[in-house]
């Protein structure tokens, strides 16, 4: 173990440094921070190593830090270079010292890399809450307290539309971006509005809708949300979630035959570019600078389905697709926009969620809006 410890020491203290000097000239204090689990924990800010649990903790990192946003990092997880690979290259084509940044591999809930941790020792270890009852079974989280190593438990994916706004406000504390963190609440607060105050005004009639999760990464059928996440976005956008009705969690799975009884009006397709992980799946690569014409004729085997057969759905070939990370980012509220477009339509003709996600990036992110993220058999809504 020392041995292999001392070999990933060397290696990574000769890799290069993201400049960040105007960071690393603030003098740190202690502060104690309750983070998403309701732990209080102590951490001294502004932080200048950050170990990532996950790597798309990076679209709320990048957001409080358009300018170095790598700076503090010192190691992550490759979930982001697999899981999101467009979004990846846009960064590495920006910061080019990326490549050589440390990772490693897990899932969601997985246990973190505590060799990473012990080597690099970060002023702050995040974890998503997922991954809570894991690492604590393992005793993880107190073998890197007792090297002054503090966790915090953030979470994009739970409870999105409760946990986001606190997650942004921790990762404002840590980081000295207090202000910063605040903007892009307002931000996301006033493009939610959009469609709620809408939908209060009119009380228009709601659909039922299907969410078919992470399409095309297996044949299974029919993943899919439960009240909250993607299910929630649905609420928020004037529709009714079949999966809310059946599931206690925010995430299950129905039976073809329950879908099919369930007569969804709409479906909507949750789906990535997954060649990562599922080569040969039906998955729709949805992304930034996705072709989407390509992306349509791989939505158009999803009213195929056994789950869709004689649904009005499939009658009125009302079926749309929808980049799956919206259910773990910062981003949640274009999700919100693009579902009120295809739910009702006439209220939101003017709406233009391409248009919204494209001022998000010139106002708080280092790259350039690239559009493919939403396909939909609705010519109104391309």
């Amino acid at each position: 173990m020392k041995r292999r410890l001392g070999i990933l020491l060397s290696f990574w203290l000769a890799l290069p440094i993201f400049a960040g000097a105007e960071e690393k000239d603030v003098p740190q204090h202690t502060v104690t921070i309750t983070d998403i689990a309701g732990r209080r924990v102590k951490v001294n800010v502004p932080v200048q190593h950050m170990l990532l649990g996950e790597g798309r903790q990076l679209y709320l990192i990048a957001s409080l830090d358009k300018e170095n946003p790598f700076q503090r990092i010192v190691a992550w997880r490759n979930d982001l270079i697999e899981a999101d690979p467009a979004t990846y290259r846009q960064y590495l084509e920006k910061f080019p010292a990326l490549a050589q940044l440390p990772t490693f591999k897990g899932h969601e809930g997985s246990l973190i890399d505590i060799e990473s941790a012990v080597v690099q020792k970060p002023d702050v270890v995040l974890l998503n809450l997922e991954a809570k009852q894991a690492n604590e079974e393992a005793q993880y989280v107190e073998k890197l307290a007792s090297l002054d190593i503090p966790v915090l438990y953030v979470d994009f994916r739970h409870s999105p539309l409760k946990n986001t706004d606190p997650t942004i406000r921790i990762l404002g504390k840590i980081m000295g971006r207090e202000e910063r963190a605040e903007e892009v609440i307002s931000f996301r607060k006033e493009a939610m509005e959009r469609v709620e105050s809408v939908l209060d005004r009119v009380k228009p009639v709601r659909s039922k809708v299907f969410i078919e999760r992470i399409g095309g990464y297996s044949e299974d059928c029919c993943l899919t949300f439960g009240a909250e996440n993607f299910g929630k976005y649905v609420e928020l956008a004037g529709g009714d979630n079949i999966g809310s009705e059946f599931l206690p969690s925010t995430f299950g799975q129905l039976s073809p035959e329950q879908v099919v009884v369930s007569n969804p009006d709409q479906v909507i397709v949750t789906s990535a570019d997954w060649q990562a992980y599922a080569p040969a799946g039906r998955w729709i690569p949805l992304g930034p600078g996705a072709n989407l014409e390509q992306a349509r004729k791989k939505l158009e085997w999803y009213p195929t389905r056994h789950a869709y057969t004689g649904t009005t759905a499939q009658i009125k070939n009302n079926f749309h697709g929808i980049w799956h990370q919206f259910y773990n980012s910062p981003y949640e509220f274009v999700a919100i926009q693009w579902i009120a477009k295809w739910l009702h339509p006439d209220l939101f003709a003017d709406l233009d969620p391409d248009e919204t996600f494209a001022e998000y990036h010139r106002r708080f992110l280092p790259i350039d809006y690239k559009p493919g993220y939403a396909v939909s058999f609705d010519a109104s809504a391309k």
